[in-house]
């Protein structure tokens, strides 16, 4: 059964949503992402005025990137993959040391349709949320459908996830 894509209204207000909580703690944001390609960048710009609280987002593609860009240690990738809690808690630490931005968030994942294996299938994809004062937040989901459902369950969890760390923390 295919998966249902968010619509652009949910995805608008959900960007709006993430937009209104970071304004109204005076926070800012950068994003670090890999398997979306931009994509939680580009609906988070699709905000007029998001400049306020949006600073800056990596993509981070390949390996090399994350390595020259973020900061992610080449070991690190080795021994546990870019696709990793550990991967993803570098990205995010990284665009924190590379911008002035108070939150970060990161996503690696598998978005398919090839590069799975038995140990992480086609649709995993692993989440951080990090904020300047160091609290720091992951998890692995693992999602359904083509590539293009993968990456689009990815953005909505990333940003879902900010709004649940901002409701945590402040």
């Amino acid at each position: 059964m295919p998966v249902e894509a968010p619509s652009e209204q949910f995805l608008f207000a959900l960007a709006t949503q993430v937009g209104e909580a970071l304004r109204r703690r005076d926070l800012t944001l950068a994003t670090a992402e890999s398997c979306t390609g931009g994509w939680i960048s580009k609906v988070i710009t699709d905000i007029s005025g998001s400049s306020i609280w949006f600073d800056r987002g990596f993509v981070t593609y390949s390996n090399a990137a994350k390595i020259a860009l973020l900061g992610v240690r080449a070991a690190t990738l080795a021994n546990h993959g870019s696709v990793s809690a550990e991967a993803v808690a570098e990205m995010a630490a990284g665009a924190l040391q590379y911008s002035p931005a108070d939150v970060a968030l990161a996503v690696s994942g598998i978005a398919g349709p090839d590069g799975g294996s038995s140990e992480k299938p086609v649709g995993t994809v692993y989440l951080a949320w990090m904020l300047s004062d160091g609290l720091l937040h992951t998890e692995c989901r693992h999602f359904e459908g083509d590539r293009e459902a993968v990456r689009q369950q990815t953005v909505v969890a990333a940003m879902e996830g900010l709004l649940d760390v901002l409701a945590l923390r402040y």
